[in-house]
């Protein structure tokens, strides 16, 4: 392989789940490098490990790399797009641009770790530069751990353990002007990845709720610490604009967490001061999931608990896992949510939980065929936030809920959706003759699962 003098050679920005250009470590290594900057987006669909996207995610891909590449247009540098393996493709393109460096932004999932060591040393075996960043989570998983050395399992003292650390980073700015190649990469054509669907088009609703795109991102950043933030204390009613709708920006990396943490912290109304510790304990609570999987790389498979590989799960007929997938339960609270979540790529917070609680403890389906479905539906389905979320609420995750804790969808719609303004948006008929019975009986099926939880506890005892 073939480098350039180290001052003068190309450095290329490798770019994953960081799709934004202020605050981007990388970024600014690659122009600190003091020669031509290539910003690499790979779709790696092929190494080994690697979670393939649900058709949301992919939707939400397509429009945050357009924009992007607008973006760095702005700055003189074109965004190249290539589709493989990281292995083969990256030092393909360091080779045909005889790059010096190439940087990125960490990932803490284990397939993807072992993609990034392997890569790294190979390049350095090379003579090329390889260096990775701290660009996606304010506190790495080897930074915060308990006095014994060990990852923390429960949330709050892992709060409080982040508290006593040094103040997150500041943001970085982003670059005024990027150097690039005197004659461009080639890249593929994004249409040509078919990421947008086609046959049917059921992204209406996404297009409608949506814009993606680091600018877009930051304007809600501002919008929500100038507004909603106020109003943060009703995040749990669903109908209310109360949350930040940051999830998706946060998972693509269209905005980073040191961006929030930092706009949390200064030019606040005094309304909004009161709110932002609140929201920055959910900011941390994205971290305390990624710390997780770094400790528990099977998280999407593997229940976190072992003691729920003898959870006597049921086989629900496909028409009735359908109904819940469709949001035609009978149940109000459930089908609004569902609706919503197939309509906007995305669901409130209470009642996610209360739809998952649902279909693993009323219907006692397994939690990761709920989590497969958020994996494909949800626009911010993030591999650590997903399926440790699922455990929590089925019982078998860490700082997981006690089993016996069963979301109610109706005393739960009756205290944060008591005028059903939430429910009549999304479920229309809920008052019709031609809305469904209950597919189950609410208190008979928490009785079944409390009794299954019990069976396991003796199984396992």
């Amino acid at each position: 392989m073939t480098t350039a003098s180290s001052t003068t050679s190309p450095a290329i920005v490798w770019l994953r789940d960081d799709l934004r250009i202020t605050d981007n470590p990388a970024l600014t290594a690659a122009v600190e490098h003091g020669g031509p900057v290539v910003v690499l987006y790979l779709l790696d669909e092929e190494s080994e490990g690697i979670r393939a996207l649900g058709g949301a995610s992919r939707w939400w891909l397509h429009h945050s790399l357009a924009a992007l590449a607008h973006d760095l247009g702005e700055l003189g540098v074109p965004l190249t797009l290539r589709r493989g393996a990281a292995a083969a493709v990256v030092p393909a393109l360091v080779d045909e641009v005889g790059a010096g460096a190439v940087h990125w932004n960490r990932r803490y999932g284990l397939a993807a770790r072992e993609v990034d060591a392997a890569l790294k040393t190979a390049l350095h075996d090379d003579g090329v530069d390889a260096h990775s960043h701290q660009g996606s989570l304010m506190f790495e998983p080897w930074t915060v751990q308990t006095g014994s050395g060990e990852p923390f399992k429960v949330f709050t003292p892992f709060w409080r353990a982040c508290l006593s650390r040094p103040e997150p980073r500041e943001p970085l700015p982003a670059p005024e002007q990027l150097t690039p190649l005197d004659e461009a990469p080639a890249s593929d054509d994004l249409d040509s990845w078919q990421l947008l669907p086609t046959r049917p088009d059921w992204a209406a609703g996404l297009r409608d709720t949506w814009t993606p795109g680091e600018q877009a991102a930051l304007d809600v950043l501002e919008e929500f610490a100038t507004g909603h933030l106020a109003d943060y204390g009703q995040r749990d009613v669903p109908s209310q604009e109360a949350t930040s709708r940051l999830s998706p920006r946060l998972r693509w990396g269209e905005v980073s967490p040191f961006q929030v943490w930092h706009r949390m912290q200064s030019d606040l109304p005094a309304a909004s001061r009161e709110q932002a510790q609140g929201f920055l304990r959910e900011v941390v609570w994205r971290e305390f999931n990624h710390t997780v999987l770094f400790a528990n790389p099977h998280l999407a498979t593997k229940n976190y608990r072992p003691e729920f590989d003898e959870f006597p799960w049921e086989e629900l007929p496909e028409a009735d896992l359908e109904r819940w997938r469709q949001g035609t339960t009978g149940i109000p609270l459930v089908d609004a949510g569902m609706r919503q979540l197939w309509t906007t790529g995305w669901m409130h917070n209470r009642v996610r939980m209360v739809t998952a609680s649902f279909l693993v403890k009323n219907l006692l389906v397994d939690w990761r065929v709920g989590e497969q479905w958020f994996w494909d539906t949800l626009v911010d389905a993030d591999e650590a936030n997903n399926p440790a979320n699922w455990q929590w609420t089925a019982g078998s995750g860490a700082d997981a809920a006690p089993y016996f804790r069963v979301f109610n969808p109706e005393l739960q719609a009756s205290k944060f959706d008591g005028h059903r303004n939430y429910v009549r948006e999304w479920v229309p008929e809920v008052d019709d003759e031609s809305y469904p019975e209950p597919m189950v009986d609410l208190k008979q099926s928490r009785r079944e699962a409390l009794d299954a939880y019990e069976t396991m506890r003796r199984t396992t005892a």
